[in-house]
C-alpha cells in the first residue's frame, strides 16, 4: 500500500504527538503507512503525489482567516505550504480529508467565506448529514447515521461555500460541519480524531487560547463525560479503506 501523509502544524510536540497516535489509532494505519509532515517547521515531503494514496490535516492552534498581520512566521510558512499541496491535490485528484483547521484551509483555498460568525466553543454538538451526504461514498462508507454527536471548537468555520461544493452535513449552530469538493476532497468543522478523553486532553493544553473561558473548563468536562461520540472517528477508517492504494 502507497502510504497516507498525515499534515500537522502545531507547533507543541506532546499535542501534535497525541494526535498523531489518535490518527493512527482511529485510521488503522501503521506507522510507516502514514508519514508526518510537520508544515510549521519543514516542507511538505518530497514525494509525487502518485506515489501517495491521501492526505489527512487535522486541527492547528492556527486560525485561517486571520489577518496576515496577526499570523506568526510559522503560520505563514505552513499556509504557504498548503496552499501548494493543494494545487497538487486538485491538480492529481489525491483524496484529502480535513478537519477543523483542515475546513478552513481547504476553505480558504477553494474560495469559501472563512470567519468567525459560527465559531463553536468546546464541547459536542448534533450533526446532520444532508441529502447529498447520505448518498456520499466516504459518509456511506463509515456507516454514520443520519444525526451524530461531534465534539468541536472552534474560532472561525465556513460561512459561505461555493456553488461547486457541497455541503455533506450541518449542525444548528454552524451550518456547514462537512463539505466536499471535487471528487474526493473532503472536510469536517468536527474533529474525526477526537474521542472525549482526547478533546478534554487538548482543551488543557490550549486552556488560554480562547477556546472557552477557563472558569468553565470544570463544568465542561464534566458534561463531556456524558457524551458518546464514536461515529466522527469511523471517517478516518473509511478513508483509509476506501482510498488505499
Amino acid at each position: 500500500m502507497k502510504p497516507f501523509v498525515q499534515i500537522a502544524t502545531r507547533p507543541e510536540d506532546d499535542v501534535a504527538l497525541t494526535e498523531r497516535a489518535a490518527v493512527l489509532d482511529f485510521a488503522g494505519l501503521a506507522e510507516e503507512e502514514l508519514l508526518w509532515a510537520r508544515l510549521d517547521r519543514e516542507p511538505f515531503p518530497d514525494l509525487a503525489m502518485d506515489e501517495i494514496s491521501g492526505i489527512i490535516l487535522c486541527g492547528s492552534p492556527f486560525t485561517a482567516s486571520d489577518p496576515i498581520e496577526d499570523k506568526s512566521d510559522a503560520q505563514l510558512r505552513a499556509e504557504k505550504e498548503i496552499d501548494r499541496v493543494l494545487d497538487a491535490v486538485f491538480a492529481h485528484d489525491v483524496p484529502f480529508l480535513g478537519a477543523c483547521y483542515g475546513i478552513g484551509t481547504l476553505g480558504t483555498h477553494i474560495g469559501a467565506r472563512i470567519d468567525r460568525t459560527y465559531g463553536e466553543p468546546l464541547g459536542a454538538v448534533e450533526v446532520s448529514l444532508t441529502d447529498a451526504g447520505r448518498e456520499d461514498p466516504l459518509v456511506r462508507e463509515a456507516r454514520l447515521e443520519d444525526t451524530f454527536t461531534g465534539l468541536v471548537g472552534h474560532k472561525e468555520a465556513v460561512h459561505t461555500l461555493p456553488e461547486h461544493a457541497v455541503t455533506l452535513a450541518t449542525g444548528r449552530t454552524s451550518p456547514v460541519q462537512m463539505f466536499r469538493v471535487g471528487t474526493r476532497q473532503y472536510a469536517t468543522q468536527f474533529h474525526p480524531e477526537l474521542d472525549v478523553p482526547s478533546i478534554i486532553e487538548r482543551a488543557r493544553a490550549y486552556r488560554d487560547h480562547g477556546y472557552f473561558s477557563p472558569d468553565e473548563m470544570d463544568d465542561i468536562f464534566t458534561s463531556l463525560q456524558h457524551v458518546d461520540a464514536d461515529q466522527p472517528p469511523r471517517l478516518l477508517r473509511a478513508f483509509a479503506t476506501l482510498f488505499a492504494r
